[in-house]
């Protein structure tokens, strides 16, 4: 096993096809919407960014910052998306690392609050977010929390 590397798209930009093709593969999302928010990242329409975990040159961790996830509230924005660690590497604190940079990535380019739709319980609460309100989502009701 390699040592585990933490890095944005912006620092390794040529991981974006990669990228793009591995959050497909965990969420179902089209390639191409992936894509889209990555492209913009890199050319510097927005400054959201698209973080990952590395074990050697495959990716086994990652989430984005998009302005909305699929809800009903546009004024809750922007929001961490496509939260997500391979099973195997589940436990390790691999999430909790990722949240930490997009929070610290964003507060660093002047952006906070955060915000993050889920259906899990007491999940992110280990890492400062904090319950908010509901919000309409493609699969009906579902929680948003908040990273102040």
């Amino acid at each position: 096993m390699y040592k585990l590397i933490y890095t944005s798209l912006r620092e390794r930009p040529q991981l974006i096809q990669a990228a793009a093709d591995k959050f497909h593969e965990w969420w179902g999302v089209p390639t191409e919407m992936y894509l889209a928010c990555m492209e913009d990242c890199l050319n510097g329409a927005t400054a959201y960014d698209w973080y990952m975990c590395l074990d050697g040159d495959r990716i086994v961790g990652g989430l984005g910052v998009i302005d909305n996830d699929f809800h009903d509230r546009p004024n809750l924005t922007p929001n961490v998306c496509a939260v997500y660690t391979d099973e195997a590497y589940r436990g390790r604190g691999i999430a909790g690392a990722l949240l930490g940079m997009a929070v610290d990535g964003m507060r660093a380019a002047g952006i906070s609050p955060l915000y993050l739709v889920t259906d899990h319980d007491g999940f992110y609460e280990r890492y400062g977010w904090e319950h908010l309100c509901d919000v309409n989502g493609d699969s009906g009701v579902t929680k948003m929390y908040i990273h102040r």
